[in-house]
């Protein structure tokens, strides 16, 4: 697996709704208890949520960790990540679900005393001294992270002096977006059929067949349920996607659940800001899919769908026209716009089209 967990049972139960205190009813949870004893299981993995109550009842009556599906993308999150403002970004993101789990379960939560002798009062709660000293450190590291965050703003700024056209790739986890990153920018970064394979922003300059040059980023991946928390601590980093001039919508042309996993991009893609910019829908992984290289026009005159392998290199002659095209239309309104003397009551109506096809 992705985590680097070795999978020994794979169950799957269905309940009306979940049981309070162990999410499974008491002989299921007793049957897996056994089952857990006999094959000498290390670890339960949960592909839902657990409130604190069942994840701490279910750790005394296996013995053994168990982890839900936030606890797990996190884990994966903690391993890929690989800059500094990732591991804080992920730290930060630990920190916030961990004050989600301080429950009273534990001997040491008990109220500590305060005072001497007889005039000692029951003092603070160890669950308080711990929450405080979780906050202090999720203070800490926000301020890190937004000191980051305004060298990022400094250097975004610095590119749009420069009048660079930037792109982003998104998508839905191990949709290939790093495989296409590489294939584009020849840059060599590490990518793999795992999830999360990237989570640091990548940025590099493109230089396009007809001589024109983009700023190509690859983000972090997308993926059902994303934790509430891990959007909070990579919004920073997601918003750059906000600011792009181009998104490249990358979907992985071979997952059976390739529509669903659309919608979710799209949803995280509304929280961040990023469902107004313009956006070129790439199928990727067409040689898995058995389909061949071919593109879609749109109502503006423009390729809004494209089918390729970034594996295979097949169409991405077509993806490269599509960018020269879009980068072509971009310059074209900046020069109308600074014939017009910045007057705000006409829009040039290559924007206005660019605007009606945002998130196609």
């Amino acid at each position: 697996m992705s985590a680097g967990y070795t999978p020994v049972e794979t169950i799957a139960m269905r309940r009306p709704r979940p049981d309070a205190a162990l999410s499974m009813g008491s002989g299921k949870a007793e049957e897996l208890r056994q089952l857990i004893a006999e094959q000498e299981i290390g670890f339960a993995i949960f592909d839902n949520l657990l409130t604190p109550v069942q994840q701490r009842n279910l750790n005394r009556l296996w013995g053994i960790p168990v982890l839900d599906r936030t606890e797990l993308i996190l884990d994966i999150f903690a391993q890929r990540a690989r800059s500094n403002e990732g591991k804080l970004q992920v730290e930060l993101a630990r920190i916030e679900h961990q004050l989600t789990r301080l429950v009273r379960g534990w001997t040491h939560l008990e109220r500590q005393r305060g005072g001497i002798g007889q005039r000692g009062g029951p003092g603070e709660k160890q669950i308080e001294l711990d929450r405080r000293m979780l906050d202090t450190k999720a203070r800490q590291l926000r301020t890190r992270l937004d000191k980051l965050d305004r060298q990022r703003t400094t250097r975004r700024r610095s590119r749009q002096r420069r009048d660079a056209f930037t792109v982003s790739l998104v998508g839905y986890t191990n949709a290939g977006k790093s495989t296409l990153f590489n294939a584009l920018t020849g840059a060599g970064t590490y990518a793999a059929d795992q999830l999360f394979a990237t989570l640091d922003t990548l940025t590099r300059r493109v230089r396009l067949k007809d001589g024109a040059e983009i700023v190509l980023s690859d983000t972090v991946g997308f993926v059902r349920d994303l934790p509430h928390q891990l959007v909070q601590a990579f919004r920073a980093t997601l918003e750059e996607t906000a600011q792009a001039d181009l998104l490249l919508h990358v979907v992985d042309a071979a997952a059976p659940d390739r529509t669903e996993q659309i919608e979710q991009v799209e949803r995280v893609l509304a929280e961040i800001g990023a469902d107004e910019v313009p956006t070129i829908l790439v199928y990727n992984k067409i040689d898995a899919a058995g389909l061949p290289p071919q593109s879609e026009v749109g109502p503006c005159g423009t390729i809004d769908r494209l089918w390729v392998s970034a594996r295979t290199g097949a169409g991405l002659d077509l993806l490269n026209t599509a960018l020269s095209e879009r980068v072509a239309r971009s310059l074209a309104a900046r020069l109308h716009e600074s014939d017009a003397h910045g007057a705000d009551a006409f829009q040039s109506p290559s924007i206005a089209c660019d605007a009606s096809q945002a998130g196609a």
